[in-house]
């Protein structure tokens, strides 16, 4: 598997590092601006309905939903976004900032059904990673960013993690660098479930300790580890949740689940994207029979063809353009706050019923590409 092939520029000259040769991260001297076209980013555009249905139990008094919606940022443009419900939606944040749609309903005597659709405008993130762009994170940003520094339920930082996150970084304090060695080390170290249905498992929460205890687990468990690491490691770190827009479902009616991944701070650039649980599928030879092959395959944005270093390096830093984004964080209060503990995450939706969490409810992620002229549109 291809280590460290990095060479990044974000909206900066390029800069020789020579000294970064014996990592095997790209010099801009070998590789400067005159080596080929900049590759422009990726675009592409869907529409997009979820429909959520909650199973409301007899004589349920008081039924609250969270329910996630899509979040605009700089790669996603949401347009003709429309809600369509038998009870009064109302639009609030998260305690992370996360946009939530609201729904209360008093008494009801039948399911709640609640369907939303919008187009989506997606551009990949490409990045030019060159570690002379940015530096170590001093104090004052340490304590800006402490929130993405300190665990979470699931997301634990413990002397275990700490020595082992010590081992790995080495010491290392550029972040793109210290970043780089926790991405390939978990790639090394834990396999995709998906790779061997038969034996391996992912945890139902995305948890650090089930992670780092099988070596196994789904995107969730892959970045609850790498978060942890990180954190650990004085990296902030922030898990992003969302789904894959597969070519494999486009115009299905099947559910497409739900994909996260990471960002990590590095200063001067910003949050910086990586998906290791997607670089995982690409990082080796999967052995792919009847149980796994389906699985594998939409696993990924783009399907499988076979190990890929190209990949690899790809989703430290870039982003492909079919995903859109639910929310970022974990632990999250509601509101109106929720009755129960803090909500693990939020991919798809939340209910209480009576003050307790209610978990009969469904949701179906469908999705259909534009082709350049409806894009246009």
């Amino acid at each position: 598997m291809g280590k460290f092939n990095l060479r990044l520029t974000r909206y900066l000259p390029i800069v020789a590092i020579s000294f970064m040769g014996f990592l095997g991260i790209h010099s801009p001297k070998a590789e400067g601006k005159g080596s080929g076209p900049k590759l422009e980013p990726k675009r592409a555009s869907f529409i997009i309905q979820n429909e959520f249905v909650i199973q409301v139990p007899a004589e349920a008094r008081k039924v609250r939903v969270w329910f996630a919606v899509p979040q605009e940022d700089a790669q996603s443009e949401i347009k003709d976004f429309t809600v369509e419900a038998d009870y009064p939606i109302q639009y609030t944040k998260d305690s992370q900032g996360n946009r939530v749609g609201y729904l209360e309903a008093q008494a009801p005597q039948t399911d709640i059904v609640i369907r939303e659709r919008f187009k989506l405008n997606r551009t990949e993130i490409r990045n030019d990673l060159v570690p002379s762009d940015t530096r170590p994170i001093n104090d004052k940003e340490r304590a800006e960013l402490v929130e993405y520094l300190k665990p979470s339920t699931y997301i634990i930082i413990n002397d275990q993690i700490k020595t082992l996150a010590d081992q790995i970084v080495a010491g290392e304090k550029n972040p793109i660098i210290a970043a780089r060695k926790i991405y390939d080390w978990t790639i090394e170290n834990v396999d995709y479930w998906v790779k061997d249905p038969d034996n391996l498992r992912a945890s139902e929460v995305g948890s650090t300790e089930y992670c780092l205890t099988t070596k196994t687990g789904n995107c969730t468990d892959f970045h609850s580890l790498y978060a942890s690491l990180s954190r650990a490691s004085g990296l902030p770190t922030q898990l992003v949740y969302g789904s894959l827009l597969k070519p494999t479902l486009n115009g299905e009616k099947v559910d497409g689940s739900y994909h996260c991944w990471v960002e990590f701070y590095a200063p001067n650039l910003g949050w910086i994207p990586l998906d290791a649980a997607i670089a995982d599928i690409y990082a080796g030879d999967i052995k792919i029979t009847e149980k796994n092959g389906k699985l594998v395959e939409l696993t990924t944005s783009v399907g499988y063809h076979g190990p890929d270093d190209k990949m690899v390096n790809y989703y430290f830093g870039n982003l492909d353009e079919r995903r859109v984004v639910w929310s970022r964080g974990r632990d999250l209060v509601m509101s109106p706050p929720q009755e129960g503990g803090p909500v693990n995450a939020l991919p798809k939706m939340y209910v209480e019923v009576d003050g307790k969490e209610h978990k009969g409810w469904t949701r179906l992620f469908t999705y259909q590409e534009l082709n350049d002229n409806e894009h246009r549109n």
